[in-house]
């Protein structure tokens, strides 16, 4: 058995090895017909992770349903970014234990980012005795021998290493369609931003080689593929620890040529932008031109005591170069209101940040407390009152300015990477423009992963509504 530990998962030894993976056939089929269910939390990151999860548990011979309640195993991937993921997950353990209670041969698992957190560990091993196994970020590809070792003792079993990960080349992945594609580029994340537990629960930054990422790349362009996005906690930060003089720029440049259609990456640091990438991303015309810069917050003096390593004015410099350099850019942002420190007047510097960038989306969050941060031990005296006053007035002018954005684009006929028939919209289909707004649109016998040209005829504060131009 082995428990995650805080203090050994903020070193950064950089002594990671590149594995190749190879399945021990032992375990091939050896579950054949068995059905599996796995319920994902969290960010791209994950749902890759899942992607890889999923194959090698269907190399084992599980079979993916997608009721829980009919399911041999069960498997939740799980988030810690925020307060509001650990509980949507323990309320699914909680809906587990009375499912396990009427049938003991089923096998409960938890893995991904809450496996890594010691509280988390020890609120299974007292209150949720039920759960079979559980494993962390760094061992994924340890999967097939901790199920199978699960169900053989069917007792607890954890597994989570603090210690990051080797890059293993290699692992299976059923992705989860034909056209768009998750690849990792860098794992972990050096920044320790004092409001996340990111940096300890998926390790140190570890770049994989160019080589392995142009070869799956060029994989992908041969199966079809029109859109990859390149992943990483930070991906700016690639080729750091790797290469002297090879960098994220370097490597969208090397992508944009694999010819595949659109490139997109996330998650941008601020800190690591460099000219270099501006320039390539306005070189390149199928590095597409939408941008996800977090905020966090206008507040330079808020942002010091994130720990975010820049200022307000150097992010309104790098954000004003973007604009000004790559053509139609559309830019989103991250931002946090209610951190602990944060008065009426560093919460109006972020709306006048707000009011100059005029963003095409931005995700807002009230501060959420995570265990073992440097901010968790700051004073905390604003009230959840005025936290959600300000989250509201923040929202009402955000909101405002990506109607306004969309409303441009009524008349003009943009490209749309088409993901299907819209779920909500009856004889629509819906997918995505090059700066990654949605768009539901009416045609005609039009292919999941097909790419069109759309008119926009209506705008609305979230979607765009169009007709197939032909």
């Amino acid at each position: 058995m082995n428990l995650p530990n805080y203090k050994e998962a903020r070193k950064r030894e950089k002594n990671y090895k590149r594995i190749s993976y190879i399945l021990d056939k032992k375990y091939i089929g050896k579950y054949s017909e068995k059905k599996y269910f796995l319920k994902t939390y969290g960010c791209q990151m994950n749902e890759h992770d899942s992607e890889n999860i999923k194959a090698l548990l269907e190399k084992m011979g599980f079979i993916e349903i997608e009721e829980y309640e009919h399911a041999d195993l069960i498997l939740l991937n799980t988030c810690s970014i925020r307060e509001n993921a650990h509980n949507k997950a323990f309320g699914m353990l909680g809906r587990l234990k009375h499912l396990k209670e009427k049938r003991k041969d089923l096998i409960v698992g938890l893995c991904g980012c809450m496996a890594q957190e010691e509280g988390v560990i020890d609120q299974i091993m007292k209150k949720y005795k039920f759960v079979n196994f559980v494993f962390g970020t760094h061992n994924i590809n340890h999967l097939p021998e901790i199920v199978d070792k699960a169900i053989i003792k069917n007792k607890q079993e954890i597994e989570v290493f603090s210690k990051e990960g080797d890059l293993i080349e290699n692992m299976p992945v059923r992705r989860a369609n034909s056209y768009k594609a998750y690849v990792n580029i860098i794992y972990g994340c050096d920044k320790f931003c004092t409001y996340c537990i990111v940096p300890f629960t998926r390790g140190g930054e570890r770049s994989r080689r160019k080589e392995d990422i142009l070869k799956e790349i060029d994989s992908l362009v041969k199966d079809g593929y029109q859109e990859v996005t390149l992943l990483g906690q930070n991906v700016n930060a690639y080729g750091k620890d790797l290469y002297d003089d090879y960098g994220l720029g370097d490597l969208l440049e090397d992508v944009s040529k694999t010819n595949i259609p659109r490139i997109r990456f996330t998650t941008s640091h601020p800190w690591d932008f460099t000219d270099k990438m501006i320039d390539i991303i306005a070189k390149y015309d199928n590095i597409m031109p939408s941008i996800h810069l977090p905020l966090q917050s206008g507040s330079s003096k808020i942002l010091k005591l994130m720990g975010r390593r820049y200022t307000k004015e150097s992010y309104l410099e790098l954000f004003n170069k973007m604009k000004e350099k790559i053509p139609n850019v559309a830019i989103s942002t991250d931002i946090i209101v209610g951190f602990p420190g944060e008065t009426e007047e560093d919460f109006l510097e972020t709306l006048e940040v707000v009011e100059h960038c005029k963003y095409d989306n931005a995700f807002t969050f009230i501060y959420s407390k995570r265990e073992n941060t440097a901010a968790a031990k700051l004073k905390d005296e604003i009230s959840q009152s005025e936290k959600e006053n300000r989250l509201q007035r923040l929202n009402n002018i955000v909101n405002k300015y990506f109607l306004e954005k969309n409303k441009k684009l009524v008349g003009c006929t943009v490209e749309v990477l088409t993901e299907g028939k819209s779920p909500k919209k009856e004889n629509l289909y819906y997918g995505y423009t090059k700066t990654n707004k949605l768009v539901n649109f009416d045609g005609q016998n039009i292919k999941e992963g097909e790419l069109v040209s759309v008119k926009i005829t209506d705008a609305k504060t979230w979607s765009l509504d169009g007709k197939v131009f032909k």
